[in-house]
């Protein structure tokens, strides 16, 4: 019989291994020597070492599922129970009792994890929910749509939650973005609409325009043009693919009209130009008739200038001021000297003067006799009263004699 510390062969081939409860029959061997037996069942018993060894280290270092290393560790239990191995199955058990407390340390680590990540998940989806129901509300069209589908991203990277709770969030979240949706769509209808109309709008105003383009009235077509142009910007724009033509066609009904205004008017400045230089010949020549000498005469030259000057026509307007100022000034001194000629010569205005003057030359007269009877009379009081009458009424004396003297008296 051969026999080492965990087991025994006895004299008819059977192999026995000593645990805690006593010995347990291993298995039996007929081929070979007791020591060869031993070692063939010590053998087996270093291959369960082995592989527990191996799943302790998986354990430890790798995800394994806790039902995988469960049932690994059932089958090594196994082969440990059956003790068809030769050493010290108890130390294995033990190791095994280890390994079973640590896979169910590490599934309840794991449990606390994933309730953890769980919640963690649920925040984040409420807060996702919170910002797609406020963003929901507003009306930045591009910028929401873009922020609302990066939410969806966001939302499918986060993991399930129980049922319940992840489809309750989800209809949240679903409803807020198809609040936005239908808001969105309603918005641009209603866009789509008003830029139909805007069109439309426009298109009356590039008939108007396209009819005024022929037009020579040159003054009141431009300012319906800037009429126009007022009531284009008012309309709004019209869809993007139709806002481009509609300007370019109402802007060269415009500039066919304002480049037809713009030839007459270069014309008709060359003419004014040309109008101004006659102008100032004739303002010359009027001039030349100052000092106002022979009334007739100068009245006469002046008739002759005048016809001629409405005859020329229009002058720049910037100019016009200054050359009919000029020969209004000559105008104005023929009127003061025909009306100096006047005075001089109506025998009415005459008359009346040299009256007047007599009026005041007896009242002078009088006056002083008047002062010298006083003087006598020793009234000073009263001669100095008629003195200073007398010298309101010499002045106006030699104010009458200087305007008989204007007609030749």
């Amino acid at each position: 019989m051969s026999s080492d510390p965990w087991g025994r062969v006895d004299e008819t081939g059977t192999v026995y291994v000593r645990t805690a409860d006593g010995e347990k029959v291993a298995g039996s061997w007929q081929a070979g020597s007791p020591d060869e037996a031993l070692a063939y069942f010590e053998r087996k018993y270093e291959g369960i070492v082995v592989e527990i060894g191996l799943l302790e280290r998986r354990v430890r270092t790798t995800d394994l599922a806790t039902k995988d290393a469960l049932a690994a560790i059932a089958h090594l239990r196994q082969q440990v129970d059956e003790a068809h191995a030769v050493g010290d199955l108890d130390a294995l058990s033990k190791r095994l009792d280890r390994l079973t407390a640590t896979v169910d340390e590490r599934r309840e680590e794991r449990k606390v994890a994933r309730n953890r990540q769980l919640e963690e998940a649920r925040k984040a989806k409420e807060n996702l929910v919170a910002e797609a129901e406020e963003l929901a509300a507003g009306d930045q069209w591009r910028a929401t749509g873009e922020r609302l589908r990066a939410l969806v991203d966001t939302w499918k990277g986060l993991p399930r939650l129980d049922r319940k709770t992840d489809d309750e969030l989800w209809h949240r979240f679903s409803h807020a973005r198809s609040a936005f949706s239908k808001r969105r769509k309603a918005h641009f209808a209603a866009l789509d609409s008003q830029r139909e109309e805007t069109r439309r709008r426009k298109e009356k105003l590039i008939s108007e325009a396209e009819a005024l383009s022929s037009s020579t009235d040159w003054g009141p077509t431009a300012a319906r043009y800037r009429e126009l142009m007022r009531e284009w910007k008012a309309a709004g724009r019209a869809q993007r693919d139709a806002e481009e033509d509609l300007w370019t066609r109402f802007r060269a009904a415009q500039d066919a009209f304002f480049a037809a205004r713009g030839e007459v008017f270069a014309e008709r400045d060359t003419e004014y130009r040309e109008n101004l230089a006659k102008k100032e010949e004739l303002a010359l020549e009027a001039e030349k008739l100052l000092p106002i000498g022979d009334v007739r005469t100068a009245r006469a030259a002046l008739r002759s200038i005048g016809e001629r000057w409405e005859a020329i026509g229009h002058v720049p307007r910037e100019s016009r001021a200054a050359i009919e100022g000029r020969i209004q000034t000559v105008e104005r001194a023929v009127q003061e000297a025909e009306e100096t000629e006047w005075r001089r010569t109506n025998p009415e205005a005459r008359a009346r003067a040299a009256g007047l003057t007599g009026q005041l030359q007896d009242a002078v007269d009088r006056l002083e006799r008047q002062i010298a009877t006083a003087r006598e009379a020793g009234n000073t009081a009263k001669a100095q009263k008629l003195e200073r009458e007398l010298e309101g009424r010499r002045a106006l004396l030699e104010q009458a004699l200087k305007g008989l003297r204007e007609f030749g008296g």
